[in-house]
Protein backbone atom coordinates (compact mmCIF):
# COMPACT_ATOMS: atom_id res chain seq x y z
CA UNK A 1 0.00 0.00 0.00
CA UNK A 2 1.37 3.58 -0.90
CA UNK A 3 1.82 6.48 1.18
CA UNK A 4 -1.47 8.31 -0.31
CA UNK A 5 -3.53 4.83 -0.05
CA UNK A 6 -2.70 4.49 4.03
CA UNK A 7 -3.33 7.83 4.67
CA UNK A 8 -6.87 7.71 2.51
CA UNK A 9 -7.42 4.55 4.81
CA UNK A 10 -6.12 6.13 8.05
CA UNK A 11 -8.67 9.16 7.16
CA UNK A 12 -11.70 7.18 6.54
CA UNK A 13 -11.50 5.69 9.88
CA UNK A 14 -11.31 8.64 11.89
CA UNK A 15 -12.20 12.05 10.09
CA UNK A 16 -14.76 10.98 7.90
CA UNK A 17 -16.31 9.70 10.68
CA UNK A 18 -16.71 12.62 12.24
CA UNK A 19 -18.40 14.34 9.06
CA UNK A 20 -21.70 15.66 10.47
CA UNK A 21 -24.76 15.92 8.38
CA UNK A 22 -26.47 19.43 9.66
CA UNK A 23 -30.01 18.99 10.05
CA UNK A 24 -32.88 21.07 7.86
CA UNK A 25 -33.24 24.83 8.81
CA UNK A 26 -36.25 26.99 8.35
CA UNK A 27 -36.84 28.48 5.49
CA UNK A 28 -36.46 31.73 6.24
CA UNK A 29 -32.73 31.28 7.44
CA UNK A 30 -31.68 29.27 4.67
CA UNK A 31 -32.53 32.04 2.14
CA UNK A 32 -31.09 34.21 4.42
CA UNK A 33 -27.64 31.99 4.24
CA UNK A 34 -28.17 31.71 0.76
CA UNK A 35 -27.81 35.34 0.33
CA UNK A 36 -24.74 35.22 2.79
CA UNK A 37 -22.63 32.36 0.98
CA UNK A 38 -21.99 33.60 -2.35
CA UNK A 39 -20.94 36.88 -0.96
CA UNK A 40 -18.37 35.24 1.43
CA UNK A 41 -17.47 32.44 -0.73
CA UNK A 42 -18.69 29.47 0.90
CA UNK A 43 -20.36 26.49 -0.11
CA UNK A 44 -21.84 25.64 2.94
CA UNK A 45 -24.31 27.83 5.60
CA UNK A 46 -22.44 29.66 8.14
CA UNK A 47 -23.88 32.22 10.86
CA UNK A 48 -23.29 35.82 10.11
CA UNK A 49 -20.90 36.20 13.07
CA UNK A 50 -19.03 33.41 11.55
CA UNK A 51 -19.27 34.96 7.95
CA UNK A 52 -17.29 37.94 9.46
CA UNK A 53 -14.58 36.13 11.44
CA UNK A 54 -13.58 34.25 8.17
CA UNK A 55 -13.42 37.17 6.39
CA UNK A 56 -11.37 38.89 8.88
CA UNK A 57 -8.91 36.20 9.44
CA UNK A 58 -8.38 35.77 5.16
CA UNK A 59 -7.81 39.55 4.99
CA UNK A 60 -5.00 39.16 7.32
CA UNK A 61 -1.96 37.42 5.94
CA UNK A 62 0.52 35.38 8.24
CA UNK A 63 3.28 33.55 6.04
CA UNK A 64 5.34 35.11 3.86
CA UNK A 65 5.85 33.87 0.39
CA UNK A 66 8.65 31.60 1.04
CA UNK A 67 6.71 30.18 4.12
CA UNK A 68 3.85 29.31 1.76
CA UNK A 69 6.20 27.98 -1.16
CA UNK A 70 7.61 25.73 1.86
CA UNK A 71 4.46 25.35 2.73
CA UNK A 72 3.35 23.54 -0.58
CA UNK A 73 6.29 21.78 -1.37
CA UNK A 74 6.00 19.49 2.16
CA UNK A 75 2.10 19.16 1.59
CA UNK A 76 3.31 17.50 -1.52
CA UNK A 77 5.93 15.19 -0.10
CA UNK A 78 3.69 14.11 2.55
CA UNK A 79 0.58 13.88 0.10
CA UNK A 80 1.92 13.07 -3.41
CA UNK A 81 -0.67 14.08 -6.26
CA UNK A 82 -2.09 12.16 -8.46
CA UNK A 83 -3.59 12.24 -12.10
CA UNK A 84 -7.38 11.59 -11.11
CA UNK A 85 -7.92 13.88 -8.38
CA UNK A 86 -5.25 16.38 -7.49
CA UNK A 87 -3.21 17.20 -4.62
CA UNK A 88 -2.77 18.97 -1.42
CA UNK A 89 -2.23 22.33 -4.03
CA UNK A 90 -5.32 21.80 -5.98
CA UNK A 91 -7.84 21.72 -3.36
CA UNK A 92 -5.90 24.74 -1.20
CA UNK A 93 -3.98 23.11 1.45
CA UNK A 94 -1.40 26.10 2.07
CA UNK A 95 -4.24 27.93 2.31
CA UNK A 96 -6.14 26.42 4.75
CA UNK A 97 -2.90 25.50 6.59
CA UNK A 98 -2.84 29.27 6.74
CA UNK A 99 -6.28 29.87 8.03
CA UNK A 100 -5.62 27.04 10.35
CA UNK A 101 -2.72 29.05 12.41
CA UNK A 102 -4.45 32.36 12.38
CA UNK A 103 -7.48 30.98 13.66
CA UNK A 104 -5.59 28.72 16.28
CA UNK A 105 -2.95 30.59 17.66
CA UNK A 106 -0.88 27.93 19.50
CA UNK A 107 -0.11 26.39 16.07
CA UNK A 108 1.67 29.79 15.09
CA UNK A 109 5.12 28.95 17.08
CA UNK A 110 5.21 25.38 15.93
CA UNK A 111 4.66 25.92 12.52
CA UNK A 112 6.85 28.78 11.73
CA UNK A 113 9.26 26.53 14.00
CA UNK A 114 9.37 23.92 11.90
CA UNK A 115 9.53 25.58 9.01
CA UNK A 116 12.67 27.84 10.30
CA UNK A 117 14.17 24.41 11.41
CA UNK A 118 13.55 22.74 7.99
CA UNK A 119 15.67 25.48 6.15
CA UNK A 120 18.60 25.79 8.85
CA UNK A 121 18.32 21.88 8.46
CA UNK A 122 18.70 21.65 4.59
CA UNK A 123 21.15 25.01 4.57
CA UNK A 124 23.32 22.83 7.32
CA UNK A 125 23.30 19.73 5.38
CA UNK A 126 22.78 20.49 1.68
CA UNK A 127 23.45 24.36 1.30
CA UNK A 128 20.44 24.58 0.05
CA UNK A 129 16.53 26.00 1.49
CA UNK A 130 14.24 23.09 1.92
CA UNK A 131 12.00 24.11 -0.85
CA UNK A 132 15.23 24.71 -3.46
CA UNK A 133 16.81 21.04 -2.03
CA UNK A 134 16.22 17.50 -4.59
CA UNK A 135 13.45 15.66 -3.70
CA UNK A 136 15.91 12.66 -2.65
CA UNK A 137 17.55 15.71 -0.49
CA UNK A 138 13.69 16.72 1.16
CA UNK A 139 12.95 13.46 1.71
CA UNK A 140 16.03 12.11 3.60
CA UNK A 141 15.78 15.25 6.11
CA UNK A 142 12.11 14.27 6.57
CA UNK A 143 12.56 11.04 7.73
CA UNK A 144 14.71 12.50 10.66
CA UNK A 145 11.29 13.66 12.01
CA UNK A 146 8.64 11.64 10.83
CA UNK A 147 8.62 9.08 13.11
CA UNK A 148 8.71 8.70 17.18
CA UNK A 149 7.86 7.39 19.81
CA UNK A 150 4.21 7.31 20.17
CA UNK A 151 4.15 6.48 23.78
CA UNK A 152 5.77 9.96 24.33
CA UNK A 153 3.25 12.86 24.63
CA UNK A 154 3.86 15.03 21.63
CA UNK A 155 4.41 18.00 23.57
CA UNK A 156 7.42 16.25 24.56
CA UNK A 157 9.09 15.56 21.72
CA UNK A 158 11.46 18.32 20.27
CA UNK A 159 9.65 20.67 18.21
CA UNK A 160 11.03 19.79 14.49
CA UNK A 161 8.90 16.67 15.33
CA UNK A 162 5.48 18.64 16.55
CA UNK A 163 6.33 20.78 13.75
CA UNK A 164 6.03 17.42 10.77
CA UNK A 165 2.92 16.15 12.63
CA UNK A 166 0.86 18.85 13.00
CA UNK A 167 2.00 20.05 9.33
CA UNK A 168 0.99 15.92 8.41
CA UNK A 169 -2.15 15.77 10.12
CA UNK A 170 -3.09 19.67 8.69
CA UNK A 171 -2.56 18.55 5.03
CA UNK A 172 -4.50 15.39 5.20
CA UNK A 173 -7.16 17.09 7.17
CA UNK A 174 -7.03 19.89 4.26
CA UNK A 175 -7.14 17.65 1.37
CA UNK A 176 -9.52 14.94 2.86
CA UNK A 177 -12.11 17.73 3.74
CA UNK A 178 -11.70 19.44 -0.15
CA UNK A 179 -13.83 19.02 -2.78
CA UNK A 180 -11.93 16.98 -5.06
CA UNK A 181 -10.52 14.93 -1.65
CA UNK A 182 -14.37 14.04 -0.63
CA UNK A 183 -14.51 12.89 -4.06
CA UNK A 184 -11.77 10.45 -3.76
CA UNK A 185 -12.74 9.33 -0.67
CA UNK A 186 -15.85 8.63 -2.61
CA UNK A 187 -17.77 9.88 0.33
CA UNK A 188 -21.49 10.82 -0.57
CA UNK A 189 -23.10 11.40 2.50
CA UNK A 190 -26.68 11.02 3.73
CA UNK A 191 -28.23 8.71 0.72
CA UNK A 192 -31.44 7.14 0.23
CA UNK A 193 -31.80 3.49 1.35
CA UNK A 194 -32.62 0.86 -0.92
CA UNK A 195 -35.97 -0.78 -0.01
CA UNK A 196 -37.30 -3.70 -1.89
CA UNK A 197 -40.53 -4.08 0.28
CA UNK A 198 -41.19 -6.67 2.65
CA UNK A 199 -39.97 -10.08 1.77
CA UNK A 200 -42.39 -12.25 -0.47
CA UNK A 201 -41.98 -14.89 2.17
CA UNK A 202 -43.23 -12.78 4.95
CA UNK A 203 -45.97 -11.41 3.02
CA UNK A 204 -47.21 -15.07 2.09
CA UNK A 205 -47.01 -16.52 5.69
CA UNK A 206 -49.82 -13.98 6.97
CA UNK A 207 -51.96 -13.28 4.08
CA UNK A 208 -50.97 -10.45 2.86
CA UNK A 209 -49.45 -8.92 -0.48
CA UNK A 210 -48.98 -5.58 -2.35
CA UNK A 211 -51.64 -3.51 -3.81
CA UNK A 212 -49.63 -2.55 -7.85
CA UNK A 213 -50.64 1.11 -7.21
CA UNK A 214 -48.70 1.19 -3.92
CA UNK A 215 -46.03 -1.23 -4.99
CA UNK A 216 -45.63 1.58 -8.28
CA UNK A 217 -45.43 4.49 -5.70
CA UNK A 218 -43.45 3.15 -3.22
CA UNK A 219 -40.86 0.34 -3.89
CA UNK A 220 -40.06 1.84 -7.63
CA UNK A 221 -36.10 2.27 -6.98
CA UNK A 222 -36.25 4.91 -9.75
CA UNK A 223 -37.98 7.60 -7.73
CA UNK A 224 -36.12 6.64 -4.62
CA UNK A 225 -34.86 10.37 -4.62
CA UNK A 226 -38.11 12.02 -5.20
CA UNK A 227 -39.77 14.07 -2.09
CA UNK A 228 -42.90 12.08 -1.64
CA UNK A 229 -46.55 14.28 -2.02
CA UNK A 230 -49.65 13.90 0.03
CA UNK A 231 -53.03 15.17 -0.39
CA UNK A 232 -54.58 17.42 2.09
CA UNK A 233 -56.55 13.59 3.47
CA UNK A 234 -53.30 12.15 4.00
CA UNK A 235 -53.57 10.01 0.54
CA UNK A 236 -49.94 9.78 -1.02
CA UNK A 237 -50.32 11.14 -4.80
CA UNK A 238 -46.07 10.28 -5.61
Amino acid sequence: MDRRASLRSLLLGTVVGGLAVHGCTPREAAEAAEQLIPEAGFGYGRTPEEIEQIQKLQGEPYFNPHELETIAVLANLILPPNEAFGGPLDAGVPEFIEFMAKDYEPFQVTLRGGLMWLDHKSNTSFGVEFKGAEEGQQKELLDTIAWYDAETPMDEHPLEIQFFNLMRNLTVCGYYTSKIGIEELGYKGNMPNVWDGVPQEVLDKHGLAYEPEWLAKCVDQSKRGIMAKWDEQGNLLT
